[in-house]
Formats: structure tokens, C-alpha cells, sequence
């Protein structure tokens, strides 16, 4: 192909200009989230060759299913492409270990060829948006990340575009934390539960999102993943599948494509590529190093109580974090916070110091095999917006625990987006959270609510 584009894998598009040209997350095979998940279909030799002769690779954020630890050595020698994550976090780790790293300025074209060039947009979520321009043809690859002062924008860049393609994550919601229980050792449902039982159609909203930001047509994309350890593997029921994004998909303005594809550019032909299902091998979890048998020494609890204290904002609406390690409960005291409420983490001495050590405990969370409870009251959102994204994004990816780092952090976003675009999104961020906080991200009241917003967006 001279000119055009590929998608394979969980969230890897191909782009091509006389040959490979660049690639994105690519994962190109075995596990991420200390083994919980591994790759339902098969790299075709033809695309992994391709990913392999690409000189430029981009990484939209630090998630292993798109900065894939066991596929990183093989892209030593080419040219990585970063965002502008405040805290650069990435950036320097990977200089740290050898790689070619550029860092995309936010908001500005970069030329990769004299017909590809790029644009990336960071947000304070730590993740990022790559637009593509193929000769006047438009790829919007916004993988895992959900709109964040930036939709304004990519729309008005979209609708200049007669031939765009919107590449996002969707589906019932599984690449989170799901695996909730109550204090009498009740499990919670989770919003892909909810969804499923409700008989939630994923092609709807797939098109709803896509006709709010005006693509022409649409991918499924960044959704490609399978549970295999044997302590994981009952999430399974909670995934996506390909079949389930055509599902309620209608659209006047709008197409759904294929998952895995080949867009020729010269010829506008649409080629679906048909990569061979994996087998899969449920792994017992010491297969990963993991014991659920293994207690903590009393070094490695000051570890981890070090690691949740330093995160100021945990003290503001938590009275404690327990760590159940080997059966034992390792009770950290954080502060006044919202007496009685707390959370318990059951999860494997090994995966856990290893989250600590490496800043990485939302591979905790979404690997879905650390059981966790909620102590006392908690809105319906669960661990959004208080815990996770403060401990998981702001703190571990963005370095930004105390109060006044966190200040600095968002303020720099606030920059970015200005002023009057920032604070627009905050207030609909936090009137999000309270209709989630009330009804649930799985229920049929908080999907009305996020039509109606999407039906006001698409006109902005």
C-alpha cells in the first residue's frame, strides 16, 4: 500500500507513506496487568512486519495494554513519540533506558513525511489524543481517552475534514476497576454488569459519540482484550466483543467499520483484515509471581503505608486504606477524612510491592483480580472521582501528591485549555460526577444523562 492506514492488535494503527511510516501502542503480544490480560487475536505476520519497519512509534499513555512492557524492546533504534505530559514521567523513563524520545509540542502539527503529519493533545488524565493527517484524510486515534477540555477543539479540527475516522475506546466498560465488594462480602455490581443485564447496545453509543464529534466514520478500537489468570478470568463476561459494536449502531451522518482494517487512501477501498482468534490458556496466578499465600514483612507494610499517606488528598476524604496481604490485614490510618470511610485491598504480595516500587497500582485495579472492599458510605461512582485518578494519575504518572503540586499540575492545564475552555469543562466535570455519584456509570438514568449531553456537545 502506498498510501493509507491499518488498525490490528488492541489499539495499534499502521500508518503508511510509501511503506511504514508510524505506529501506535503497539502490543504486540503476551500479557499486561501482571498477567490478567492477554490479546484475544493474533498480529498478522503481514501488519508485524509492518509495525517493525515503522521509524516512528507513538504512546499515548502508560497503560501495559498500549506501553506494552514485553513489546518496548523491539522498538529500540526507532523515533518514540510522546505527549506533553506534564510531570514527563514517560519521557524520562524511556531516555532513561536508551529510547529516542520526542516529545510532540500540544496543539501543533508535526511532520512525518510530505503527507503524514500529527497532532497530539495531552489532558490532566494523563492520556492523549493523536490526530493524523494521511494526505487531506483524517485518523482522530483517541484510544482510552474520554474528553477533557479538549472536545471543542478536535471537533472544529474534524469537521474540516470530508474523510475522518474516529479510532476510541467503547464498549460495556470492563478496562476498570470492576471488582467491588460491600463490608458483608457482598459483590457490588459494576457498571458492565449493569449494562449487560439491561441490555445496554454499545453500537448506539458508539454512535452518538462519533455524530458529537462529527467523524464521517468510525472504528472499534483500543477494546481488544481477554482475561487469563485463573484468579481474573470470571471478568470474561464483562468484555466486549467485535460483534457487540454493531449493536444499536444508527446513524444518518455516520459508518461503522471493521475492527481490524486497511484504508488505501489512493483508492478509498476498505480491506477488513481477519487475524486468527488466540487460544486461550488460563494461567494460575503463580504463574506471574504471585502467592495469594505470601504475607508482607513488617519493611515492606512501611512501604506501602509511605506509598498511601504521601497522597495528601486520601486524607481529605478517606479514614483508611487495609491492605489484606497473605490473609492478614495491614490497616494504614490516614486521618480524619469521612469517618468510617475506607477501602480493603485483597491482593498478592508480589504485584502489589511491585505497583508500589513502580508507580504503576492502576495495573492493580484494572487487572481485576485484587478484590476490594468499600467501608462505610460511598456514592455510587465508587472510587471516581476521589481515589483513583489521584492516586493512579495525578500522583503515580504526574508526580503530583502534595497540595500544592497538585495546584502547580492543573494549572498548567489550565494554560493549555485556557482559561474559559478550563473551567467550562470543570463544571460539567463535576455535575458528571454528581449525576454518576447518584445513579451509577452502569445505570439507565446516568446513560440518559450522557445522550443529552452528547446531543448538546455535537452543537458546540
Amino acid at each position: 500500500m502506498d498510501l493509507g492506514f491499518e488498525t490490528v492488535g488492541n489499539a495499534t494503527l499502521i500508518v503508511h507513506d510509501k511503506g511504514p511510516l508510524l505506529v501506535t501502542d503497539p502490543w504486540l503480544g503476551g500479557e499486561a496487568y501482571f498477567g490478567s490480560w492477554g490479546l484475544p487475536y493474533e498480529i498478522p505476520p503481514e501488519q508485524a512486519t509492518a509495525i517493525a519497519a515503522a521509524p516512528f512509534v507513538w504512546f499515548s499513555h502508560g497503560h501495559p495494554d498500549h506501553l506494552n512492557p514485553g513489546s518496548l524492546p523491539h522498538f529500540r533504534g526507532h523515533k518514540v513519540l510522546l505527549a506533553d505530559h506534564v510531570g514527563g514521567r514517560i519521557a524520562a523513563d524511556l531516555r532513561a533506558g536508551g529510547f529516542d524520545v520526542t516529545v510532540l509540542q500540544d496543539n501543533e502539527w508535526t511532520a512525518l513525511s510530505d503527507r503524514v503529519k500529527v497532532l497530539c493533545l495531552a489532558d490532566y488524565n494523563q492520556d492523549s489524543v493523536l490526530l493524523v493527517d494521511i494526505d487531506g484524510r483524517l485518523v482522530a486515534n483517541l484510544n482510552d481517552s474520554t474528553e477533557k477540555g479538549w472536545g471543542s477543539l478536535l471537533r472544529r479540527v474534524i469537521r474540516r475534514y470530508p474523510v475522518s475516522f474516529l479510532l476510541r475506546l467503547s464498549g460495556f466498560g470492563d478496562a476498570d476497576m470492576i471488582n467491588f465488594y460491600d463490608e458483608h462480602g457482598n459483590r457490588l455490581w459494576s457498571g458492565p454488569e449493569l449494562r449487560k443485564a439491561n441490555g445496554y447496545e454499545v453500537g448506539a453509543q458508539v454512535a452518538r459519540v462519533t455524530d458529537t464529534f462529527g467523524a464521517r466514520f468510525c472504528l472499534p478500537f483500543s477494546a481488544f482484550h481477554r482475561y487469563q489468570r485463573a484468579d481474573s478470568v470470571w471478568a470474561n463476561a464483562c468484555t466486549t466483543s467485535v460483534e457487540d459494536f454493531a449493536v444499536g449502531y444508527r446513524s444518518h451522518r455516520s459508518e461503522l467499520l471493521p475492527a481490524f482494517i486497511r484504508y488505501d487512501c489512493t483508492s478509498e477501498a476498505v480491506t477488513e483484515l481477519h487475524p486468527e482468534v488466540s487460544p486461550l490458556i488460563v494461567q494460575e496466578p503463580e504463574a506471574f509471581g504471585d502467592a495469594w499465600s505470601d504475607e508482607l514483612s513488617a519493611e515492606e507494610i512501611g512501604i506501602v503505608a509511605a506509598y498511601f499517606t504521601g497522597t495528601e488528598h486520601l486524607k481529605e476524604c478517606l479514614e483508611f486504606v487495609n491492605v489484606r496481604v497473605g490473609g492478614r490485614d495491614n490497616v494504614i490510618p490516614l486521618g480524619s477524612g469521612t469517618p468510617g470511610r475506607g477501602i480493603t485491598f485483597e491482593v498478592p504480595r508480589t504485584s502489589l510491592l511491585k505497583a508500589i516500587e513502580w508507580r504503576i497500582f492502576d495495573d492493580l485495579l484494572i487487572g481485576n483480580f485484587m478484590r476490594t472492599t468499600l467501608h462505610g458510605r460511598w456514592p455510587a461512582s465508587k472510587l471516581a472521582p476521589d481515589v483513583t485518578p489521584y492516586v493512579a494519575k495525578y500522583a503515580d504518572n504526574g508526580g503530583a501528591r502534595t497540595r500544592e503540586e497538585l495546584a502547580a499540575y492543573f494549572a498548567e492545564y489550565r494554560h493549555r485549555l485556557g482559561a474559559a475552555r478550563y473551567v467550562r469543562h470543570m463544571l460539567e466535570r463535576q455535575a458528571k460526577h454528581v449525576v454518576q455519584s447518584r445513579l451509577g456509570s452502569g445505570s439507565a438514568g446516568f446513560d440518559l444523562a450522557s445522550r443529552t449531553y452528547q446531543r448538546i456537545a455535537s452543537r458546540t
